[in-house]
């Protein structure tokens, strides 16, 4: 069976990739990081998920003491959804981590040439590359050039590939896929703060609480703070 690492963060997006890999019929290695973020209620759900699924779980441990985010300042307040900015595209959330998404894919790279793997799965979508820079369609393509360029894999013509099967849906999209593929969604957390239960307030909440209203589906984890 074909081996593929596969990003899980713990979220919907990244439990419907998980799946979605799975029934492509590959072998998934799941790789979650432990980076210094303000709470670990995501890594514990990525396990549990992980567990459901039947998959191998890693978590890589790092930190980054320069912080540059909300998500890294447990001093710095997370902000409420407020939609300004969406329309243009070109606002950068204050909950982006500087670089992230090419630091775990440098390790998700080293992991999968090492055993083997061909490919990556990672769960960016429409709605993240709006905002986020790391998750547009062509940083993905340039990654894939420099594994290729970079790798003894790619050298040898055994390139590792990135897969981004949700890049071009939205949300309530993620959500409809990822019922008929039966992800577990009461397992994933989608909030960035991380009190006893998601806030609802949050970007992540409010695109979560918005996607399942509009996919007209219960969201088996809706159990707000309030």
């Amino acid at each position: 069976m074909k081996k593929a690492v596969v990003l899980l963060s713990g979220g919907l997006d990244s439990a419907t990739v998980l799946y979605w890999a799975k029934k492509k019929g590959f072998e998934c290695l799941c790789l979650a990081f432990d980076y210094g973020q303000r709470h670990r209620r995501e890594i514990k759900a990525a396990q549990k998920i992980s567990r459901a699924a039947g998959c191998a779980f890693t978590v890589i441990k790092f930190c980054l003491p320069w912080k540059g985010s909300v998500l890294l300042d447990k001093k710095a307040g997370v902000p409420d959804y407020s939609g300004s900015g969406k329309k243009k595209g070109v606002s950068i959330p204050a909950t982006y981590v500087p670089a992230r998404n090419i630091i775990f894919l440098s390790f998700a790279l080293s992991y999968a040439e090492t055993v083997g793997a061909s490919a990556i799965f990672i769960g960016a979508h429409i709605q993240d590359y709006s905002g986020y820079p790391d998750c547009r369609p062509e940083f993905y393509r340039a990654f894939v050039q420099a594994a290729r360029l970079g790798t003894r894999a790619g050298v040898e013509k055994k390139g590792i590939v990135i897969k981004t099967p949700l890049v071009h849906k939205g949300k309530t999209e993620i959500i409809r896929l990822g019922m008929r593929l039966g992800v577990p969604f009461e397992l994933t957390w989608s909030c960035y703060r991380g009190g006893r239960l998601p806030c609802g307030r949050c970007d992540s909440c409010h695109f979560r609480k918005e996607g399942f209203r509009k996919a007209g589906l219960y969201d088996p984890a809706a159990v707000y703070e309030g």
